[in-house]
């Protein structure tokens, strides 16, 4: 025997009259939300008169589509409503994250696997290349681990090298969104397909396309629009010039959020993006502090009315690890003068230090174990930038 459906026939309907303008062709978000503003719903723009539609701006072939939209399409979105831990929110539902309302053209059908309340909550976007430096995808690991631990949801795009490791480092202490650019049954790359399962087993995927919908270039800056939309802020980790990240940053510009960019290397290629996103007016970060001290006044209003259900965890903690404040000698000291941000080889360091090459082997291998410097591909080293969550001040390599 079939289980019986999950939806009543009223929200049935309901659905289907969103579903019918979002179908109809050559009609999007915006005037969607005209619609709205003008009819009072869908139901009663789909009752209106084709004269009325006509004067609405509404396309002749659409106006036709909202009358009588693809059956086939719609039945596929509600049936796949019925699947447990799927929903479809629309603008009028509770659930809907008020952030995304905001928006001059709120998303009219937001498809959500997962825990769908999580999009009211405080969220930070962490964004950047898909194909970042070791450093790169380090740093936005941190930052996601260390924010998440506190509560926010880190909130990224699915895709491959920074977005995958904002979701890995949210996924170790707390909770992330993805949102999509295919429909909510399709996940890209492929590679990511477990990714994608644990994140939505903890936290959310989002899509705002029909199930069933691949890949398409286009859909990237829309998925891109709604990552900034749900967002307090939207932090770049390596983005170079031209970049879709940078996208998302100015539409979270446009709308009125934060933007932070993590500087780099003047030689890295990746970090240019940045660069100019902090000569147009980004805030500099390079301690995940610093992005509360910003955010915090919204963060305060959302404590205050979530005293009792709020996942954050206060004191925030800062400073730097025991391990790393271990005193050094002399040549330690030495060797650490004449290394800088930028991976350096051994070779160099011999030339810059005066030291023997044996010595200094083991000592590179002792400071990367406390931490104080990292290791590139290469054989080559760097200081280790400070720890996310510590105090610009508290420098390992010091």
């Amino acid at each position: 025997m079939a289980a019986p459906p999950r939806m009543s026939a009223h929200e049935r309907e309901r659905l289907t009259d969103w579903l019918a303008l979002a179908l109809a062709p050559g009609v999007g978000p915006r005037r969607i939300a005209q619609l709205i503003e003008r009819f009072g719903s869908p139901a009663e723009a789909r009752r209106a008169s084709r004269a009325a539609l006509r004067d609405a701006g509404i396309p002749t072939a659409a106006i036709a589509a909202i009358g009588t939209p693809d059956a086939e399409r719609v039945q596929l979105a509600l049936d796949w409503v019925e699947h447990d831990g799927a929903h479809l929110l629309t603008p009028d539902a509770p659930l809907y994250p008020r952030r995304l309302l905001e928006l001059a053209a709120p998303p009219p059908l937001l498809f959500v696997r997962g825990d769908a309340s999580l999009l009211q909550e405080p969220q930070i976007a962490i964004v950047g290349s898909r194909n970042p430096t070791v450093g790169g995808m380090e740093t936005a690991r941190d930052f996601a681990a260390y924010l998440a631990g506190l509560g926010l949801v880190i909130t990224s795009g699915l895709a491959l090298g920074i977005d995958a490791a904002a979701h890995e480092g949210a996924l170790g202490s707390g909770r992330t969104i993805a949102v999509l650019g295919t429909g909510p049954n399709r996940v890209y790359p492929a590679a990511h397909r477990d990714l994608a399962r644990r994140i939505a087993a903890t936290g959310a995927l989002v899509s705002e396309f029909l199930p069933g919908t691949g890949p398409h270039a286009s859909h990237f800056p829309q998925r891109n629009r709604i990552i900034s939309g749900l967002s307090l802020g939207t932090l770049v980790v390596e983005a170079a010039l031209g970049s879709g990240s940078l996208i998302t940053a100015r539409l979270a510009s446009e709308q009125g959020r934060e933007v932070f960019a993590v500087p780099g290397s003047i030689h890295n290629p990746l970090a240019r993006g940045c660069h100019a996103l902090i000569r147009q007016g980004a805030k500099l970060v390079d301690s995940a502090t610093q992005i509360l001290e910003e955010i915090g006044p919204q963060l305060g209003a959302y404590l205050d009315e979530h005293a009792d259900t709020s996942g954050f965890i206060l004191p925030i903690p800062s400073g730097a690890s025991e391990l790393a404040r271990a005193p050094l000698d002399d040549d330690h000291k030495r060797l650490l003068a004449g290394m800088g941000y930028d991976p350096t080889s051994p070779d160099d360091l011999i030339a810059r230090t005066g030291l023997p090459a044996y010595e200094i082997a083991s000592m590179l291998l002792l400071l990367e174990l406390q931490g104080r410097v990292q290791s590139h591909p290469g054989g080559r080293y760097s200081l280790r930038a400070t720890r996310v969550g510590d105090d610009p001040g508290d420098n390992p390599g010091a």
